[in-house]
């Protein structure tokens, strides 16, 4: 149910926009999941904010270097309630701007996975941080299912090695000290100079440099709409900014159910 204080015309405006578009690039944070459960890291009940050893284990230098930080790090996904989320009406509301014909390009700084569970194309999505679909083995590169090293963590290996080389394995999500995939950032600033109307959904752009592609695409000339249940660090380049929960206004400003 929308807020009492909902500015009507800026629903009515992004609308607009969207309906005026034809190359719309999106760019989604963790604000879209909070209804399908899953918490945002730095928000008043966010992930890090009640569990500072979660951020610890998030920084790739302290993940590698301590094995306990690894075990701790399992056990937290192993108990993760990410696993049994499903996507809310806000991923659906994506999905059919894509069916509209209009998605040029997701990107995502979300690693659940829940833009591909909802059905959202493959080939549009960009999930700019890595997913948890996958480990990743720091050593060799191999790459293999999560749900196979979380069995063996539930079997009794409480920090999991690479089976082909013995090396440290890990989700394959970015960690922070490590780099972000060169070609992902040249795919999202190629989709922001090419799009004509840049969707922020859920992301306070306050992390780069994923948010710059805000600025690229108002500089190149899209219009922009920021859909985000608090202020933003980029509210003031909105063409149209509707502050309120997602799921309850984005299925009206991609025209779902028109």
């Amino acid at each position: 149910m929308s807020s009492p204080k909902l500015d009507e015309l800026a629903v009515e405006r992004a609308r607009r926009l969207v309906d005026g578009a034809e190359r719309v690039v999106v760019l989604t944070g963790a604000g879209i999941s909070t209804d399908s459960g899953i918490p945002d890291f730095r928000g008043p009940n966010g992930i890090w904010t009640k569990n500072p050893a979660a951020e610890k284990a998030a920084t790739l230098q302290n993940y590698v270097a301590d094995g306990e930080v690894r075990k701790v790090a399992w056990q937290h996904r192993l108990e993760s309630g990410m696993w049994d989320a499903e996507p809310n009406v806000g991923h659906h509301a994506l999905v059919h701007l894509e069916r509209r014909n209009k998605l040029h390009t997701l990107l995502t700084q979300n690693v659940d996975g829940l833009h591909l569970r909802a059905g959202t194309t493959e080939s549009k999505l960009v999930e700019i941080h890595g997913n948890v679909r996958e480990v990743l083995c720091l050593d060799c590169g191999e790459r293999a299912p999560m749900q196979r090293a979380l069995d063996r963590v539930r079997a009794g290996e409480d920090d999991p090695a690479c089976r082909s080389c013995g090396g440290v394995l890990k989700s394959a999500t970015i960690s922070f000290g490590q780099g972000l995939v060169a070609e992902d950032l040249q795919r999202a600033e190629a989709a922001a100079r090419a799009c004509d109307l840049m969707l922020a959904v859920g992301s306070t752009l306050a992390v780069y440099p994923i948010a710059d592609v805000v600025p690229v695409a108002k500089y190149a000339g899209a219009k922009v709409v920021i859909v985000n249940a608090d202020e933003t660090a980029m509210d003031s380049l909105a063409d149209a900014l509707v502050q309120d929960r997602i799921a309850a206004v984005l299925p009206r400003i991609v025209g779902m159910g028109t």
